[in-house]
């Protein structure tokens, strides 16, 4: 280090009649060329641990440049739309889109419709040839462990669609809504995770104290991606077909319940790990990934034509896409801490 290897250790000082204060070493301060006066910031992490740094000064704070999408046209329908997803998934605060041709109807339709399938973002600025997007979340308020959590309600939200359609054989008329949130929250999840793997102080804030366990959080934002678009296929498969005659196929309902039940308990010990949480889960969700392959094996010639089958294999993926998320759990748990748990003998 430039600066040396200052003393480990500072003695608490007295500061006024109720506050105490330490002393930073001088070395580093000159280093970093501290003088009083000077600002620093610090976030604390789980353990109790100060990270600590100079405030940047106000003069080098300067608004982002936008994010910049130029083009002779845009012809192909949903490109621009995926532009601006992706440049809000990576991190951009604003996106400005630029053609040397006039931006037809369909093509600013199609950039009214990103900005309200993204959370916080707005349209401030539309000309014939030119659309600025700006964002306006702030990433600190939005915590991972709680953004999960919410997928996880939406995804629930799908498998009772799916139940109501095979039970009562009524369709739904809500599985539109929760698709246009489920992307909301998938869109604003990887953007949180893009953000926080450059900024480790915004990694702490948002739930991810070591910022190592950022790959983890993107793989299991990436499964609860792949789950609800299963569920979704499912919700609306059996949503499509609920007033058609269809064979009788014992287990449906059930496994759709189990399934609801052993995604909430998995994404529970995902946020909260015990050892035991973690073994029951991961044991359950096995079960249920049997479950949904025998009730595929049952599934007859009528099932395959009326489309109950399609809704059957895709509810096993799911199945197997929540043990993946369960081994994780287990690997979580593990890690924690040396823990003991007696399992029962066969």
């Amino acid at each position: 280090m430039g600066w040396g290897q200052p003393s480990r250790e500072r003695r608490v000082l007295k500061a006024g009649h109720s506050s105490i204060a330490v002393t930073l070493p001088k070395p580093w301060a000159e280093a970093m060329r501290l003088r009083p006066g000077d600002v620093v910031v610090f976030d604390q992490n789980d353990d109790g641990t100060l990270y600590l740094k100079p405030a940047p000064p106000e003069a080098s704070i300067v608004p982002a440049t936008p994010y910049l999408i130029q083009a002779q046209s845009f012809d192909d329908p949903g490109l621009l739309k995926r532009l601006v997803v992706g440049a809000y998934r990576s991190g951009h605060d604003a996106v400005e889109i630029r053609t040397e041709t006039a931006l037809t109807s369909e093509r600013v339709e199609e950039l009214l419709d990103a900005a309200r399938g993204l959370l916080g973002v707005s349209i401030v600025a539309q000309e014939p040839n030119r659309v600025l997007l700006q964002n306006f979340i702030d990433p600190s308020k939005y915590g991972l462990p709680q953004l999960v959590q919410r997928m996880k309600m939406i995804l629930v939200a799908y498998i009772e669609e799916a139940e109501s359609a095979v039970t009562k054989r009524t369709p739904s008329r809500r599985l539109g809504s929760f698709t246009e949130e489920a992307d909301k929250v998938f869109a604003l999840l990887v953007r949180q995770l893009f953000l926080a793997s450059r900024d480790w102080s915004l990694a702490r804030r948002i739930g991810s104290p070591d910022p190592r366990q950022l790959l983890e959080w993107r793989v299991v934002v990436q499964t609860l991606e792949e789950i609800g678009r299963l569920l979704a296929e499912i919700a609306e498969t059996l949503n499509r077909h609920s007033q058609d005659p269809q064979p009788e196929l014992e287990g449906l309902p059930e496994l759709l319940g189990e399934l609801k039940i052993g995604l909430k308990s998995v994404v529970d010990t995902l946020m909260h790990p015990t050892l035991n949480a973690a073994c029951d889960a991961y044991s359950e969700s096995y079960r249920i990934q049997l479950a949904a392959r025998e009730l595929g094996q049952k599934a007859k010639a009528p099932a395959r034509k009326n489309g109950l089958a399609a809704a059957i294999w895709a509810l096993g993926l799911s199945a197997s896409r929540l043990s993946s998320l369960a081994e994780m759990a287990l690997d979580r748990a593990v890690a924690t801490g040396n823990e003991m748990v007696l399992l029962a003998s066969p």
